[in-house]
């Protein structure tokens, strides 16, 4: 028995933050890993495998997935491309994974709640008002549909704003990490001093692959264990504190972020989003943590583990 589960085959689509978190779980358990991106390269231990294929066909993500237990839907286009070929790609990953009876873990994020006053919990309706909440709000209701179709065995995982190893692109992301261990202010966007849930990276891959094996997380959305919540302040201080320098800040926000934004379609993307480090962000992880009993990395050793990370990566 013991040789058949170190043989089963874990398939994950995308080779960024998220992938690479769940490709550790995953190898950390013995478990076989097979990665796809669109190059067929990444910088992953031995034994895990990495294949080129393309997310958007079908075909290639039915070949990909043959023989798989689990399907671990990482992938995402550039974020400015996300309404014309973020659903097409989830959509073929489905078909992949429906077509080998494979399970599909979904990795997920909050934005088809829109703006909540108050605990963002799984029991919410969607009701997102961005062109890009709106987006995960009909993802989301079609994984779900084709699960209760009898399509397909789908759960779904969903993190707040990430940070941890390899993590660049984000909110506390290289413009406030990189910046602070070089002794230059953190690039922070939103308000600094309004509560906000953040999710440490790692446990975000290690929930993914509970979902994947627990029967009864079929057919249902999750929220990721996160800490307590912090202000984006408290937890740059945390980073400051680790890495031995004083803190420097300095927030990206209106007329400036305007500017920057005629200069960055990624930026401009941003700003429909901008409500979520402007107001109050707590998001509520009891039921994952009850149901699976996981706890969410303390975020100090997250921080820890981070930096350590950071000043590996120059």
């Amino acid at each position: 028995m013991a040789t058949s589960i170190q043989k089963e085959l874990h398939v994950i689509f995308g080779t960024g933050p998220l992938g690479m978190a769940v490709m550790r779980e995953l190898a950390s358990r013995g478990k076989r890993v097979r990665m796809v991106n669109t190059r067929g390269q990444a910088d992953v231990p031995s034994g895990v495998e990495v294949i080129k294929g393309d997310a958007c066909s079908i075909d290639s993500t039915t070949e990909l997935t043959c023989g798989a237990a689990v399907v671990y839907q990482c992938a995402m286009p550039p974020y400015t491309e996300w309404l014309q070929k973020f659903p097409p790609m989830q959509a073929a990953i489905l078909e992949g994974a429906a077509r080998n009876k494979a399970k599909l873990v979904i990795g997920d994020n909050l934005y088809m709640y829109g703006e909540v006053n108050g605990r963002i919990h799984e029991g919410l309706p969607y009701a997102a008002q961005t062109r890009k909440g709106r987006l995960r709000a009909q993802m989301a209701e079609n994984a779900l549909a084709a699960h209760q179709a009898g399509k397909v065995r789908v759960a779904l995982g969903r993190g707040s704003d990430f940070f941890g190893p390899g993590v660049l692109a984000s909110s506390i992301g290289k413009q406030a990490i990189r910046n602070a261990l070089q002794g230059k202010q953190a690039q922070l966007l939103g308000k600094l001093d309004v509560p906000h849930t953040f999710t440490y990276i790692d446990d975000f891959g290690k929930a993914l692959v509970i979902l994947g094996e627990r029967e009864e997380a079929l057919g249902q959305a999750w929220h990721v264990p996160n800490d307590s919540p912090v202000t984006q302040r408290e937890l740059m201080t945390f980073f400051f504190e680790e890495i031995g320098k004083p803190p420097k800040m300095v927030v990206m926000r209106g007329m400036l972020m305007s500017m920057v934004g005629m200069f960055s379609p990624v930026v401009r993307e941003m700003k429909e989003m901008m409500y979520a480090l402007d107001k109050p962000y707590i998001v509520d992880s009891s039921k994952f943590e009850q149901a699976f009993q996981m706890k969410a990395t303390p975020l100090r050793e997250a921080v820890r583990r981070t930096v350590e990370w950071y000043r590996a990566h120059p």
